[in-house]
């Protein structure tokens, strides 16, 4: 079992989006959402950062800093990855497409 918290799009209780900076989005294959897959956040450097696991819904989360970033997942049904440039606090959106 894994023990990273939930990935839904629901933001836990209390985040503050004018003071926190917040990367989530979906892992889709064929237009379908892609569990399991592992997810990872890699600086402007492409030094690893974090690692979740998609939710059932293909759901993930980060809390960052601002800066460029690239979202990676690695799946069953294939691998992908979304660059974001994030330029301060909010909720930042990306789809990773894999195959």
């Amino acid at each position: 079992m894994c023990g990273a918290p939930d990935q839904s799009l629901t933001l836990p209780a209390g985040t503050d989006l004018e003071k926190e900076t917040v990367l989530a989005g979906r892992v889709v294959a064929g237009g379908e959402p892609v569990g399991g897959a592992f997810v990872r956040l890699l600086d402007g450097t492409g030094e690893f950062t974090a690692e979740v696991v998609s939710s059932a819904s293909g759901d993930f989360r980060f809390f960052a800093a601002p800066g460029s970033w690239t979202v990676r997942a690695l799946s069953r049904s294939g691998n992908g990855q979304a660059e974001l440039v994030v330029d301060g606090p909010g909720l930042h959106q990306a789809e990773v497409l894999v195959s």
